[in-house]
């Protein structure tokens, strides 16, 4: 069912330009009809589509900037964000996944909903809208809000607060108008719902969750009444009170792999695999690589002593040649280090990024242009490569920088795709002749992985934050979301539980083996153990709970990048190569990543009203023009960003 709604929404998308483009109509297109013909059922699947879109697109962003991820370049988008050096080819995608391919469809999905009584529908695209201007609020700062989507061309700004206290007051209305019982011959809301099949109290739920994690974003402001644009610890507390209570509350969204014979007309990606894939598990995955940091807080969090049982699942592995029995790989660049591997697949190594832990010796970005691509030989015999000789089926990189030729140990993120590469199987072996794969990918990033939209360990990771900041035990909520967090991975395992590969089956290695109940209690004790959780502990659980969601950026932006973990020893820190990039230095003059600046749409057709953000926001910009991408607009705080 679920499949055949997402299909159907390819009449939609064509619409939606329609929608919101009349004033460049010529001549009436037969196969384009007007957005009036477009039924809710046909526009809510299709907006549910493009603002999970816009959230992975900027979910796999903006873990650059946390510092999760680096790349194999330092002169890419990615790679430069890896090294705080912001850039435009950051902006333009999630305003335009959202603003052209669900917002106009949002609006006039609600007006025919409430013309018909579907009050479900009408409650569905508020909170569509809501979450939609949420992202687009916190990405840029200021945005239009009140003129959005109307009938100017050139729609006045809103700042921060304006935008916030809308939002909340849309997703105030989505849990009222869930609320209502529709109109009799209104259609049910399973029949376009492709998220939750119709059920209106998971909607709520989901509902409720939102407006709790806005409220938060406020806790830089002053305690109060959040309607005043203030910390509002009891209305936070209270709306998770209604928010998912246990894992069966979550919203989780299924996708397939499989091939298509449409794709997305916006964006040319695959309609039916999941947002995480199409940005992070395509040709992303194929440049990125797991930071140090990312490592550590999986495999040591916090000095537990205890593997958290995801760091398998989250850390790619690369398909090696080694046999049982043979000595273990050594880290080329520390000998006193071993791999992981099982004998027939080696666990990535993580990149240091951190100032402080790296300098321009060690850090291999600077010092080397690492860590390189790998390619394979899978040839039947030995060849010559850089004055050295690799042998048949194994893995090389392409390089004459002798540090560098043992990079093969830092593994990509790239997921084979049945229907968008080809492959027989999950595991991404194109162009390798001999069938070995370069990389398992991760659980959150192939075709067929789950999208955890609005879970219940999110709401417990609130509520432990909200009881840390105020004096209460957050503890039993900590553990709480640790263990909703690894249930849910635990439950996403059985994806691939048939899967094959030139081995045997996936289910037997360490990527994609199931977790164990034992594993989940060992790490929940170990955790219990340590006592009661400072707010630094319990955000990077969070984190990795989170990864690849947008709320982490947010996050470590509310906490000023201050108090995130490693391994007991080592924490969070900014990159290194941050503080030898001029250009990055001249972009967040403060030291401070806070924004992406506005993207090219609003600059070259909007741009008298962007720069009245320099009066809607003085003190924040700080004479800061938001056009100069050279400038220090990227350390611009957004509005909960700040104090006052």
């Amino acid at each position: 069912m679920k499949l055949l709604k997402s299909i159907i929404c390819c009449l939609a998308v064509s619409m939606a330009f329609t929608s919101c483009n009349d004033w460049l109509d010529v001549n009436d297109d037969p196969n384009t009809p007007p957005a009036e013909y477009a039924k809710i059922e046909q526009l809510l699947p299709w907006c549910q589509h493009y603002v999970n879109y816009a959230y992975g697109t900027w979910g796999f962003r903006s873990q650059f900037a946390c510092q999760a991820f680096t790349a194999t370049s330092r002169v890419t988008r990615d790679g430069c964000s890896a090294q705080w050096e912001p850039t435009t080819s950051l902006n333009t995608t999630p305003y335009q996944v959202f603003f052209v391919g669900a917002g106009p469809n949002l609006d006039d999905m609600y007006e025919k909903a409430m013309n018909q009584g579907a009050y479900h529908y009408a409650a569905c695209a508020r909170l569509l809208r809501a979450y939609g201007f949420a992202l687009m609020v916190d990405i840029y700062g200021e945005m239009p809000y009140t003129e959005a989507m109307g009938a100017s061309l050139t729609p006045r700004y809103d700042d921060g607060k304006t935008i916030y206290l809308g939002i909340i007051g849309e997703v105030e209305e989505a849990i009222q108008l869930f609320g209502q019982e529709q109109a009799s011959g209104a259609p049910e809301l399973a029949v376009g719902d492709s998220w939750n099949n119709g059920d209106v109290a998971k909607w709520t739920k989901m509902a409720y969750l939102l407006k709790a994690r806005l409220l938060n974003h406020m806790s830089k402001k002053a305690n109060g009444s959040y309607k005043e644009g203030k910390y509002d610890t009891a209305e936070i507390l209270a709306c998770l009170d209604k928010a998912m209570q246990s894992n069966a509350d979550n919203t989780v969204i299924t996708h397939y792999d499989m091939a298509e014979n449409t794709s997305d007309v916006l964006l040319a990606d695959p309609v039916q695999t999941s947002p995480a894939f199409d940005n992070a598990g395509m040709g992303g995955g194929a440049t990125t690589r797991p930071t140090q940091w990312l490592v550590e807080i999986l495999t040591n969090f916090n000095g537990v002593g205890v593997e958290d049982p995801r760091a398998d699942k989250i850390l790619p592995w690369l398909q090696t040649n080694y046999t049982e029995g043979a000595p273990k790989a050594i880290d080329p660049n520390d000998p006193s280090k071993t791999l992981v591997y099982d004998g027939k697949w080696m666990r990535s190594a993580g990149v240091e990024m951190r100032q402080g832990l790296c300098d321009e010796n060690t850090n291999i970005r600077v010092n080397g242009a690492g860590p390189f691509p790998i390619t394979r030989n899978f040839e039947d015999e030995a060849i010559e490569n850089n004055g050295r000789t690799v042998a048949a089926h194994t893995w090389y990189c392409n390089t004459d920088i002798e540090e560098r030729q043992g990079d093969t140990i830092y593994v990509g993120f790239r997921s084979g795709a049945r229907g968008y590469y080809g492959t027989t199987g999950i595991l991404y072996t194109s162009g390798y002749n001999d069938g070995y794969a370069e990389t398992s990918s991760n659980v959150l990033v192939r075709p067929n992985s789950k999208t955890y939209w609005a879970t219940y360990a999110e709401a417990c990771f609130i509520r432990a934050e909200v009881e840390s900041r105020t004096g209460g035990d957050p503890t039993q909520a900590y553990l709480n979301g640790v263990r909703a967090a690894l249930e849910e991975i635990q439950a996403c395992l059985s994806t691939w539980s048939a899967e094959t590969w030139t081995g045997g089956n996936l289910v037997d290695t360490r990527a994609f083996s199931p977790i164990t109940n034992e594993q989940i209690n060992n790490y929940i004790e170990a955790l219990r153990a340590q006592g009661r959780p400072t707010l630094g502990q319990i955000m990077t659980q969070k984190f990795i709970a989170m990864l690849y969601s947008p709320e982490n950026w947010n996050d470590m932006r509310r906490l000023d990048y201050s108090g995130y973990v490693g391994n007991g020893v080592n924490k969070w820190e900014k990159p290194y190569e941050f503080s030898v990039n001029g250009t990055a230095q001249g972009r967040l003059p403060e030291g401070m990543w806070r924004r992406i600046m506005q993207c090219s749409h609003e600059i070259n057709y909007n741009v008298n009203n962007l720069l009245e953000c320099q009066q809607l926001y003085p003190a924040g910009y700080n004479g800061v023009s938001p056009t100069d991408s050279e400038g220090g607009v990227w350390g611009v705080p957004v509005w909960w960003d700040t104090a006052d």
